[in-house]
């Protein structure tokens, strides 16, 4: 089994550095009709025919809801220091804004087992499973959801009390946005390029209404948001390829980061493409940057980009090159550019890598999984993290994605990105070789403390 090895002098092996593990509340939890949970986006999304490969759904799931327990058994015994989850808003907020009492006890158990276990809660609040009634009233593309977001995020913050370590109001806007708004391949489905931007700036705006609430009702907790990103590369040297790798990271790193730490979107971007400008009223940027506790990275590859004449920005797929079962490039020299990157551009706060991980053409085979590449991986992306800090990057902690196989969006129950394999006829768990070089790993490095 690969082991997962730093230098000895790497401050990820301090004890006030952050390891855990990840998951997201639609892609594990099932029970999507139970105790008074409301359909989400993604609940309606699969159900429309040949959106969801081979039809899946949100059940079952991992079927989470039901086997917490046996879940939380699972983390604690990794020995990370962290569980980072999403909170279902469906599910512990009715129609008419009021608590879902049984939807909220879930959570309040689950968070106090953590704490009794000594594994500190990151709490995102939006992973993209937006209440249908909101969508059928606009969704994102509707200003009036942000204010939605807000009571949604009162009645959490409220209820969660002191549970709660940190707080992420969204995760990873720009897939809500883009993915769901201009591309079409997530909930809701839409395709539409300057309606994308616009959810995109009503999204960055329930951030900033969020980041308000949360600091009036749970100030002892840390507060930010959580943002996709990787660097682009351009497919040659040639100038236009090079301009073109710029506006790619415009468009995907900078048009979220830039307003939530500058208060402006990227001038690159809003110059090539005026036709896409979100409507911004009076006080919206000041909202959207108000400071924050932290910033959180998720990163899986990088994009190999030229120019295109009609759209500026054209992808490449991976060449000769290693890929994971997604064909995304495994590509960890990404991760440490992308913070050193930023850290060169930006006054930033601390850093968390909130996600990071890979799909895996995964097999049970006599009781166990060996996942060599997630080995791997995890081991040169940990080392990628190292190096960024070693230049001078104020990174705090490292979640792995994901502490279990789960539904994956739009490729359904076909990739498995978990350390832990799930039989989903049986819902048996099974640790995968990545997970026990992950907790070989933590474990010896509590023992070294």
């Amino acid at each position: 089994m690969q082991r997962i090895e730093l230098p000895n002098s790497s401050r990820l092996l301090t004890p006030d550095f952050t390891f855990g593990v990840a998951t997201a509340a639609f892609q594990v939890e099932g029970a999507t009709e139970a105790d008074g949970r409301l359909p989400s986006i993604w609940d309606h999304f699969c159900a429309l025919e040949g959106r969801v490969k081979n039809g899946d759904s949100g059940m079952p799931a991992c079927d989470h809801y039901h086997r917490w327990q046996e879940d939380l058994e699972l983390i604690q015994g990794l020995g990370v220091d962290a569980y980072r989850l999403s909170i279902a808003w469906p599910r512990v907020m009715t129609e008419d804004g009021r608590a879902n009492v049984r939807g909220l006890d879930f959570y309040k158990r689950l968070l106090d087992s953590l704490r009794e276990r000594d594994i500190t809660p990151f709490v995102t609040l939006y992973h993209w499973d937006l209440p249908q009634h909101l969508q059928e009233r606009g969704g994102w593309v509707n200003r009036d959801t942000a204010y939605r977001f807000q009571e949604y995020a009162d009645l959490v913050s409220r209820e969660l009390g002191d549970r709660v370590h940190s707080y992420a109001t969204l995760n990873e806007p720009w897939v809500s946005a883009i993915l769901g708004h201009e591309v079409g391949i997530h909930a809701p489905g839409l395709e539409d390029a300057r309606l994308a931007r616009q959810a995109g700036h009503h999204l960055l705006l329930a951030h900033g209404l969020g980041m308000q609430t949360l600091r009036a009702n749970a100030p002892d907790a840390q507060a930010g948001l959580v943002l996709n990103m990787g660097p682009n590369t351009p497919h040659s040297r040639r100038y236009d390829d090079r301009v073109a790798a710029l506006v790619g990271e415009a468009s995907m790193n900078h048009w979220f980061l830039e307003p939530v730490l500058e208060g402006r979107y990227p001038a690159l971007y809003t110059r090539l493409y005026p036709e896409q400008a979100p409507q911004v009223l009076p006080g919206d940027m000041a909202l959207i940057s108000q400071p924050v506790d932290f910033v959180g990275i998720n990163y899986y590859t990088r994009g190999v980009v030229s120019y295109d004449e009609e759209s500026l920005v054209r992808n490449h797929p991976p060449g000769d090159v290693e890929v994971t079962d997604f064909g995304w490039e495994v590509y960890p020299q990404g991760l440490t550019d992308l913070l050193v990157d930023l850290n060169a551009q930006y006054r930033l706060p601390p850093l968390m890598v909130t996600e990071n991980g890979m799909a895996g053409d995964d097999h049970l085979v006599e009781g166990e999984v060996h996942d060599e590449q997630r080995c791997r991986y995890l081991n040169s992306h940990l080392n990628a993290v190292h190096d960024a800090i070693e230049e001078g990057v104020d990174v705090r902690g490292y979640f792995a994605w994901s502490l279990m196989d789960n539904f994956e969006w739009a490729e359904g129950y076909s990739k498995r990105f978990g350390m832990v394999y799930i039989d989903y006829e049986t819902q048996q768990r099974t640790l995968k070789d990545s997970a026990r070089a992950f907790a070989d790993f933590l474990w010896t490095r509590k023992a070294g403390r």
